[in-house]
């Protein structure tokens, strides 16, 4: 059993695609432990992408992440890491396929950063410290 962070970003919330995205992991057979909506703040979005910083794309992506509320999600499920990364679709929703959350659901708005609906942790390290981020030692959301 793993436990891995999901976040729907604020092109999701602000389309209104909350609901079907979380039927589509919820359909997957995986169990949401956790959900949070809410306004990211600099210090959590600064900690999350922590790796990035430097790249030109750094601050258009904080920028966009705090552009209205995400919706952070605890889920768990066998193999779920890799099996939300396969649901949620290739990076750049233009190429996603069809039947994947950003195939079927995203598109490049020719904007500095891609806003490609969902982010899914990629390895259980990551999971762990993004989780953390998010929710913090108890699995309950942290203050916003």
């Amino acid at each position: 059993m793993e436990t891995t962070l999901v976040l729907l970003k604020p092109d999701a919330v602000r389309r209104n695609l909350i609901g079907q995205i979380i039927a589509r992991i919820e359909a997957k057979g995986y169990v949401i432990e956790a959900i949070d909506m809410r306004s990211a703040e600099r210090l959590t979005l600064e900690a999350h992408y922590e790796e990035h910083l430097g790249k030109p794309f750094y601050e258009p992506l904080i920028e966009f992440m705090s552009s209205g509320p995400v919706v952070a999600l605890q889920v768990s499920g066998h193999r779920v890491i890799e099996g939300f990364r396969t649901l949620a679709g290739q990076t750049d929703p233009t190429v996603a396929a069809p039947g994947t959350i950003r195939g079927d659901f995203g598109r490049d708005w020719g904007r500095a950063v891609v806003e490609n609906l969902v982010h899914g942790s990629d390895s259980s390290l990551s999971a762990e410290r993004e989780l953390y981020i998010w929710f913090g030692e108890s699995g309950e959301p942290r203050e916003a």
